[in-house]
């Protein structure tokens, strides 16, 4: 997918040589800084670990003695430190460097600029990652990582949204049954309701507008089926074969 200058392809190949890099091993992406509380919710440390040490109990099943090794992407400085304290069984991968790179202050430097292709291609060399999609970083590493398997689907966990392309047209879902708000936050849908979905929150509930009343808020999915959009394509019926 991605074809490297030379200066480039020389710097991650030296990343790689220089952090040991063995497999197998779990990539987390984690952002903070400038997107909580904007685009996205805070999520602990201990959220992604949770998935972490899941992944290496199912690996070590077949491989007990085998080592957990965690590479670290983010643009918080101490968050490598936090997880190697709060996680000393684990080995711990990461750049503290091209963390505060990537500081809103520094973020649009060359320098910054390298430390967001040296992430992306260390979380897409990994065997699973744990992060956010609503991150362009961890959607990205999530695509490049599709060249090294066959299907690489089941290689990661996403805390917030499912994967969609950046600028694509609205994920829309129409309800099937009514709801009424039962608890602070949800909206009520009437049947046949359209619902623009802005997020999964993973325990049932999706967050959306409703395009009837307009309100945005919580409703259950399994009352909701998808809205598809077909239209008509060219069939070429002149182009011979």
């Amino acid at each position: 997918m991605l074809r490297p200058q030379p200066h480039l392809k020389e710097m991650i190949d030296s990343t790689v040589t220089n952090f040991n890099f063995e497999h197998p091993v779990v990539g987390i992406h984690i952002r903070r800084t400038d997107k909580v509380g904007t685009e996205a919710a805070f999520h602990p440390v201990e959220e992604y670990m949770k998935y972490v040490e899941e992944w290496w109990r199912k690996e070590e099943l077949l491989n007990p003695s085998v080592k957990r090794r965690v590479y670290v992407a983010s643009d918080d400085p101490k968050v490598l430190g936090e997880c190697r304290k709060k996680y000393p069984e684990i080995e711990f991968l990461g750049d503290q460097n091209v963390a505060k790179s990537a500081a809103v202050s520094s973020r649009y430097s060359d320098s910054s600029l390298r430390g967001v292709i040296q992430d992306i291609h260390m979380l897409s060399i990994t065997d699973y990652l744990v992060c956010t999609f609503s991150s362009q970083v961890c959607r990205i590493a999530y695509e490049i990582m599709q060249q090294n398997h066959v299907d690489a689907s089941n290689r990661f966990k996403s805390l917030d949204d499912i994967w969609y392309y950046g600028g694509q047209d609205e994920h829309q879902q129409e309800a099937v049954l009514s709801h009424q708000q039962v608890q602070h936050g949800e909206i009520e849908m009437a049947v046949g309701d359209v619902m623009g979905v802005a997020g999964n929150h993973w325990d049932g509930f999706n967050k959306g507008r409703n395009h009837r009343t307009n309100r945005v808020g919580l409703y259950p999915e399994f009352k909701t089926k998808e809205k598809l959009r077909v239209v008509q394509f060219p069939t070429y019926d002149k182009v011979k074969v």
